[in-house]
């Protein structure tokens, strides 16, 4: 496999300073974002990188756990930073984090002992990247799912307080709006299955493809990642819209639109 210098990596990045030029140029207000994002990838993929080499040198669970935990509450806080209209309180983030948290563990352990079978189950050279690629697109699921909840509640609430009114639970009340949540939020991962092989070649069978690996053992891989992937996805979206319709509302069913809070 071909090594990448710091040049080749400098070089990388001059399109993204030319779009961040440009931004700032017309004022599109994205140019900061861009320039914040690209950072922290950097930074946060080095660190990962020496994580990494720490954990697959240190075959304890212990340290897979640590790092499992933690990646997980990053992700739930990413999931509450992008709410226009986030639910006040603890709430917002023990939604976001619970979602993924039971998402990722089932999806990361299901595959770790019936399709993979590390020896031991917990080895982090699979258990850390497996559970990272659950996460990365389960969190974009959560997160359309619960921002099109929010925000479709709010400017149709008097749709859904008609339905109550009229003696609906909140649960049949809601019913439109959940599933424009859940349509919403799987959209993502259904257009990456639906375009995967004939529009792109997907990041995980990309590298395995530049690293020497034969094209179907890779294309057997990717098909299998892309599943749990999409398994993830519909469980933490599934958790996290039914548990923001129980906390938007309550056991009189009535529409609590109050616990919600504005992103300044």
């Amino acid at each position: 496999m071909t090594t990448i210098g710091y040049e080749e990596l400098a070089f990388g990045s001059i399109l993204i300073l030319l779009h961040a030029g440009i931004s700032l140029y017309y004022r599109t207000g994205v140019a900061v974002s861009v320039l914040v994002a690209t950072v922290r990838m950097v930074v946060q993929l080095g660190l990962m990188a020496y994580v990494l080499r720490f954990l697959f040198a240190s075959p304890m669970p212990i340290w897979t756990l640590v790092a499992a935990f933690i990646m997980i509450s990053f992700a739930g806080y990413e999931v509450l930073s992008r709410q226009k209209r986030r639910l006040g309180g603890m709430w917002g983030y023990g939604i976001g984090t619970s979602s993924l948290f039971a998402a990722a563990s089932i999806v990361t352990l299901f595959s770790l002992m019936v399709q993979v079978k590390p020896d031991p189950w917990y080895d982090a050279r699979y258990a850390i990247p497996l559970l990272g690629m659950v996460l990365g697109n389960t969190l974009n699921g959560v997160s359309l799912g619960l921002a099109t909840l929010t925000n479709n509640l709010w400017s149709e609430r008097d749709m859904v307080e008609t339905r109550l009114a009229l003696g609906h639970s909140k649960w049949r009340a809601c019913e439109t709006i959940v599933r424009q949540s859940m349509y919403t939020g799987m959209m993502g991962i259904v257009n990456s299955m639906s375009g995967a092989g004939l529009v792109f070649i997907p990041g995980m069978m990309t590298g395995q493809l530049m690293a020497g690996a034969d094209p179907i053992e890779a294309a057997k891989y990717q098909i299998l990642i892309m599943l749990l992937i999409a398994g993830g996805t519909a469980i933490g979206t599934s958790v996290a819209v039914f548990a923001g319709v129980y906390r938007l509302t309550d056991q009189r069913h009535r529409l609590r639109l109050d616990r919600l809070s504005m992103k300044m």
